[in-house]
């Protein structure tokens, strides 16, 4: 009789999940132009003045969200002036992938710079938020002549203590992650989405529309959040694989953290790798949390001017011995 019972709520849960993924992408729908790739279709939004000789800049999401968590208001404002372009990373948002195991930076860079290489862009300047951060460093690592120059925001470089939560552990798992993620994912999350956005934002307030304008309910249909949870439980490894070799950057890197952050520690992350790559500008704000693209874009902005502008001093300089 449990058993019966168990099964029908089951079911339940699963044509509520259904109808909410119907909600939800009707509610957030595609923006953008789809680029088929191998192993993904990737969504790709461009905005922004074509006529700059400098690189475009690439701005490129962290877990948990998708393309228009970069958009607003950092992608907008950075458009006034420069080519701006934006991906749902593979899995995220519009973008799907093949396969649920292609889930680290080594694979998802290659996949970005297929994606470049059919847009006809010779080089970009990654502006890369969290997990991003372990994805811009991997795609400087293995594309060079891909990546003009780095911006990180908060990002991910190493392995740290501990996991990615339970939760995430547990819809990574082959059996019973995909029964999570069919029935109580989407009704337990647009039950908590709001509380769990408000902590990462800590200690700076989360605004009022935040999960509204940036379409973070995608979030919870079953093969996003799936796809999030495995990149998520494969991350630790991967940074722990591609840190040894940070040294081997030699573009110009910024870095924009807080000493606030309790999601992404800068002392775990961003410090250590300053000091592994010489050339990083690292700047630490006092009091600033992890969604430093929302807490602070006129500094990003000016951040990336002063990238721009010392690109465009470099190659005016003339060579010689």
């Amino acid at each position: 009789m449990i058993s019966i019972i168990l099964i029908c709520v089951l079911g339940l849960l699963a044509v509520v999940t259904h109808l909410g993924v119907v909600a939800v992408e009707r509610r957030y729908p595609a923006s953008g132009q789809a680029i088929k790739i191998e192993g993904a279709n990737i969504n790709l939004v461009d905005i922004g003045p074509r006529d700059g000789a400098e690189p475009p800049l690439l701005l490129i999401h962290g877990a948990s969200s998708n393309l228009d968590a970069m958009r607003r208001p950092l992608g907008d404002l950075l458009a006034r002036y420069h080519r701006v372009l934006l991906v749902d990373r593979p899995g995220h948002g519009w973008s799907e992938r093949d396969r649920l195991e292609d889930s680290t930076p080594a694979i998802q860079a290659r996949m970005l710079e297929d994606v470049l290489q059919r847009l006809g862009v010779d080089s970009v300047i990654l502006v890369v938020h969290s997990w991003s951060g372990a994805l811009g460093t991997r795609m400087a690592l293995d594309f060079p002549h891909r990546v003009a120059g780095l911006v990180m925001l908060a990002p991910v470089a190493y392995p740290w203590r501990g996991g990615v939560g339970r939760y995430n552990e547990a819809v990574a798992t082959p059996l019973i992650g995909p029964l999570l993620a069919n029935t109580i994912t989407l009704p337990l999350g647009l039950l908590l989405a709001k509380a769990a956005a408000r902590g990462v934002f800590l200690p700076q307030p989360m605004p009022d529309d935040f999960l509204d304008q940036t379409a973070t309910p995608l979030l919870l249909r079953p093969r996003e959040f799936a796809a999030n949870a495995r990149d998520l439980a494969t991350l630790k490894q991967a940074v722990r694989e591609q840190a040894p070799r940070y040294g081997e950057i030699k573009i110009p890197v910024t870095i924009i953290a807080g000493d606030a952050d309790r999601t992404v520690f800068t002392d775990i992350h961003s410090r250590p790798f300053a000091r592994a790559v010489p050339q990083t500008r690292l700047i630490v704000r006092p009091d600033l949390g992890h969604m430093v693209q929302n807490a602070v874009p006129e500094l990003v902005i000016e951040e990336v001017d002063r990238m721009i502008a010392g690109m465009r001093l470099a190659n005016a300089l003339p060579t010689g011995p």
